[in-house]
Order: structure tokens, then C-alpha cells, then sequence
């Protein structure tokens, strides 16, 4: 409303002094000392300020020790009430910049961006602006009945494609007796609280299909991998209308590539040869566990700066609602401005296109799934030219290679919910075949309790309009770089690991013409997941 438009104002007026404040030169007005060369030196200095904005009160605490840093970027103002005593254990880390995951031709590989050779890459939001999630909504009235029409929907659109892949007749109504196979559509669901196994599954029918659960009868599948929320076709029988017994499961269908119209081709003027851009990947934290400093954050600016891709996409979380010292919430989103003034600021000069993704973790942002993006206001004309803003989750054009993008950790959220049997691949591997098969972003119902999901706006901003060429999928888990059905799915891993650094991703990516026998050649040329 009015209010909190206002308060982010204001917030935003204090914000910017102190922002011109850290980045003039010269100025040790927070300890900060500029040299001509862009090196800073830091002096022993300590300020408070406090900022009053509608009856609440910040008080900012900066204290530093004099040093020369080698780094072309400053060691940056901590967040308000928090230690800045640096972490012992990221700072004796092991292991710096050290290649831990590989993926293609990455013998020889040149990792850096074009430097400005070009006018720059092309990103936008796939689906435009128009069909994108790019405004708060509200959220927290949901009716379980819009909820139902919407799991319903989705049963009938992906039975109807599996049923036009395979080319079966029809689907029949799974409680009702027949003595030989038949074919039903529905989905997986369990048939307690608890977690699902091979003795609980149930599939939960649409209404065209007589809208009933039925026990599920495994015993006769040599190869399957299910969750609940799955939308299933299976072939088998249920003599007595009281549980079916499964003799064949049929595999999903993923979405096509994305592939350029011939006329927008003709505009762009393609080359024979298209340029190799460079895109990194990393998400939060930001800080280390034990303290709210930026080290981890400077070192990847480093990072930036050294390599110059031409892209560099950031997800969350900024400012962790996990972290033991995150306590506040006014200071949190004082701390959430202030980090990515910090990341525009310090990647100026670079030339990278900066995209940034909040997560649910995000103690600043709306906790609801989808998520809107981030609202920077009063941007300079640059530094809004040169950031994209995107909601959790959405499908990036680069360049006409297509990114998929999320935070939430549905590789977390699914590996505990998975069952499987006699699989040959691997459980992520599996996943993230289901997640391209299933079509959208989120695919497991229920979802965990830390998700808050809005059906209604999952529908519209939580499927996959095409399978991308590259999905990126952070995750707790070990970090990897891998092909699943042509998607090269990354999870790069999250910035730090607890106390200590952890990893980031680079892809090099190459746009390829289809080749003469109309075979897809995907666009991500080399892959490597690096600690920081």
C-alpha cells in the first residue's frame, strides 16, 4: 500500500547517500580510503549512524583495519549489527579455484567472455514480459477446490499428449473391475502422511476417469521411478475394482527445443559460425555461517572481474532467513538493498549482463511460490540497462539459447520423496527427467512444508513453455554438470557450504544452426563447476 511504498522510499533515499557514500572518491567516511589505481586501502575507522524511516531505527556499525588489498574492488561495508570479524575457516579454505565437475570440450578451453567485442548478448524473458511473472500479487487465500481444478488440468493435458504419443484409444476408469489389461491415467499419490514406498502408492484419477484413488501393485514392474504428484499412464489390470496391478509404466514426453523462427533468423543475420559467450552461475548464500561478512561475495566479484562473462546470473538467497544472525526484518531488507548495490557497483566496467533470481529463503522477499522478482527502484539508466530482474521460477532467452531457471531446491525436495527400482541411471538423473517429462518446475505434490505454493499462479508461471537447452538447478546437494534427454542440467553447487567457500558454475555456450540430417546439437559447448 501507500505506507510501504512510502518506506521503501525512504529506505531506498538513505540507501542511496550511503551507497555514494562507499563508492566516491576519495572517501573515508566509512573507513574507505580510494587510490588512483582503484585499489583501496583501508583505514582504522569506526562510524554509527542511525537512519530513521517511519518510527524504525538502523544503526550502521563499520569498523576496519588499515590494509592494502590486492583486489580492483573494495572490501565492502558489513551489514548493520552483525560481526565483522572475518571467518577463520573460509579464509584458510583449501582448494581455491579448484575444478571439481566437467562437462564437454573443456581441454583448452579459453573461460572468458567477449569483452565487448560485440554489442552484447540478447537475454530476455522467454514468454515476454506480458506472460511473465513481473509484479507482486497477493497471495494467502487459496481454495481447495482451485487447487483440485488445477492438479485435474494437469492430469488431463499430460494424459492427453501421452495418449496421442502412444497412440492409445482411451484411458479407463481405474476402480473399475475388467479381467483384462487395461490402460488408466492418473496420479501418484501416497496413502498416508507418511512417506511413499513401494506398498503405499495410490493413483488418484481425473474426473473423466471416475475420479477415485486405488491401490497400486508394483510387484510386476522390473523398472520404475515415482513421486507423489506424478502423472502416470499405466498398463495392467484390477480384476476386483480394489487395487490395480501395474504390468507396464510408460514413459513421459518432454516438451521440444526451442527453435528460432526462419523469419527472426533472416532479421538477426545470424552467422555461419555464432560467438562463444561465457555465462556463470552462482547462488547464496553469500556469507558464511558463522559471520554476515562479504568474503565470499568480494571473491566472486573477483571472479567477475577477472574472467568477464557476459553473463552472470545470481540466485538466492541474499540475505538467508537460515543464517543465525539474520534476526531482524527491517535490517534484513536494508542488508538486501545494500548487497546488490554492492554486486552492481562492483561489477561496473566488467560488461556482463546481471540477472538476478530471489529464493524463498530470501528473509526480505515474499515467501510464496512463484516468486515475483526483486523491485530495484530509482536505478540509473546503466545500471538498469545492463540487470534483468526475474522471478523464481522462469524460462531466460540468451542469445536464442534458452535457460531454465529456479531456486527452490526441488532436487532436495524430490531425492527424499523418489522411489525407485532397478533404475540404470542416476537418482538426479532421474529427477530432472521427471521435472522435463512432467513439464513444470515444481512437479511434486504435496510440496514440502518450507514451500508455500499458489496453485493458481503455479499454473500460469510454474510450467515449462519448452524443454531449455540449459536448466539450472541449485541444490544442497553435490554439485554436477549433466546431460539429461539434450537439457544440460547444472546445479552449481551454493556459494559458501556452512563456514567454509563452496562452488560456482561457468558454462560456455555456442547458439548452433541445426545440422543437415536435423539432428539437435546442444549449444552448451563446455561446462565446469569451480570452488570459489
Amino acid at each position: 500500500g501507500p505506507y510501504r511504498n512510502g518506506l521503501l522510499r525512504s529506505l531506498w533515499r538513505n540507501l542511496t547517500g550511503l551507497h555514494r557514500a562507499l563508492t566516491s572518491t576519495p572517501s573515508n567516511t566509512f573507513g574507505m580510503n580510494w587510490n588512483a589505481d582503484c585499489k583501496p586501502g583501508l583505514i582504522v575507522s569506526t562510524y554509527f549512524r542511525s537512519c530513521s524511516v517511519h518510527g524504525y531505527t538502523a544503526t550502521i556499525i563499520c569498523e576496519y583495519t588499515h590494509t592494502h588489498s590486492p583486489m580492483p574492488y573494495p572490501q565492502m561495508c558489513p551489514p548493520p549489527l552483525c560481526s565483522v570479524t572475518p571467518s577463520q575457516k573460509y579464509s584458510q579454505r583449501g582448494g581455491r579455484g579448484e575444478v571439481v565437475s566437467t562437462f564437454g570440450a573443456v581441454q583448452g578451453t579459453r573461460w572468458a567472455g567477449r569483452k565487448g567485442q560485440t554489442n552484447g548478448v540478447q537475454l530476455e524473458l522467454l514468454e515476454g514480459s506480458e506472460d511473465s511473472l513481473i509484479n507482486n500479487y497477493k497471495y494467502m487465500f487459496q481454495r481447495l477446490r482451485d487447487v483440485r481444478n488445477v492438479l485435474t488440468e494437469k492430469i488431463e493435458e499430460l494424459g492427453e499428449e501421452l495418449r496421442t504419443n502412444f497412440n492409445i484409444e482411451e484411458f479407463s476408469p481405474v476402480s473399475l473391475p475388467a479381467q483384462d489389461s487395461v490402460i488408466v491415467l492418473g496420479q501418484v499419490c501416497c496413502d498416508s502422511n507418511g512417506k511413499l514406498n513401494s506398498q503405499s502408492v495410490l493413483l488418484e484419477a481425473g474426473p473423466d476417469q471416475g475420479g477415485r484413488q486405488v491401490p497400486v501393485d508394483l510387484s510386476e514392474l522390473r523398472d520404475y521411478s515415482l513421486f507423489p504428484g506424478q502423472v502416470v499412464v499405466m498398463e495392467g489390470m484390477n480384476t476386483s475394482g480394489r487395487k490395480f496391478v501395474a504390468s507396464k509404466l510408460f514413459e513421459g514426453v518432454p516438451l521440444p527445443f526451442y527453435s528460432t523462427p526462419i523469419k527472426q533468423e533472416m532479421d538477426m543475420d545470424i552467422p555461419d559460425v555464432p560467438e562463444q559467450f561465457l555465462v556463470m552461475v552462482a547462488c547464496g548464500p553469500y556469507t558464511p555461517s558463522d559471520g554476515l561478512t562479504f568474503d565470499p561475495l568480494v571473491d566472486l566479484i573477483n571472479v567477475i572481474a577477472r574472467d568477464r562473462p557476459d553473463v552472470c546470473i545470481l540466485l538466492g538467497p541474499f540475505v538467508d532467513s537460515k543464517h543465525e544472525q539474520i534476526e531482524v526484518p527491517f535490517h534484513s531488507l536494508f542488508d538486501c538493498f545494500f548487497f546488490l548495490c554492492v554486486i552492481v557497483e562492483g561489477t561496473k566496467g566488467v560488461g556482463c549482463r546481471l540477472v538476478f533470481v530471489p529464493s524463498q529463503r530470501d528473509v526480505h522477499h515474499h515467501f510464496i511460490y512463484p516468486q515475483p522478482p526483486f523491485i530495484l527502484p530509482d536505478l540509473s539508466k546503466d545500471d538498469a540497462k545492463r540487470m534483468t530482474l526475474v522471478p523464481d521460477p522462469c524460462t531466460l532467452l540468451i542469445d536464442g539459447v534458452t535457460f531454465g531457471l529456479t531456486s527452490t531446491d526441488i532436487l532436495f525436495h524430490m531425492g527424499a520423496e523418489e522411489i525407485s527400482c532397478a533404475s540404470g541411471s542416476d537418482r538426479f538423473s532421474r529427477i530432472l527427467k521427471h521435472m522435463l517429462t512432467q513439464r513444470n518446475y515444481y512437479p511434486l505434490y504435496p510440496p514440502v512444508e518450507e514451500v508455500n505454493m499458489d496453485y493458481e499462479k503455479f499454473q500460469g508461471y510454474g510450467q515449462m513453455p519448452l524443454s531449455p537447452d540449459v536448466l539450472i538447478v541449485p541444490s544442497e546437494l553435490r554439485f554436477f554438470i549433466k546431460d539429461v534427454i539434450g537439457c544440460v542440467c547444472v546445479n552449481p553447487g551454493r556459494l559458501t557450504k556452512g563456514q567454509v567457500g563452496g562452488t560456482y558454475g561457468r558454462l560456455l555456450i555456442q547458439r548452433s544452426a541445426p545440422s543437415i540430417d536435423g539432428k539437435r546439437v546442444s549449444p552448451c559447448v563446455a561446462g565446469q563447476v569451480v570452488k570459489i
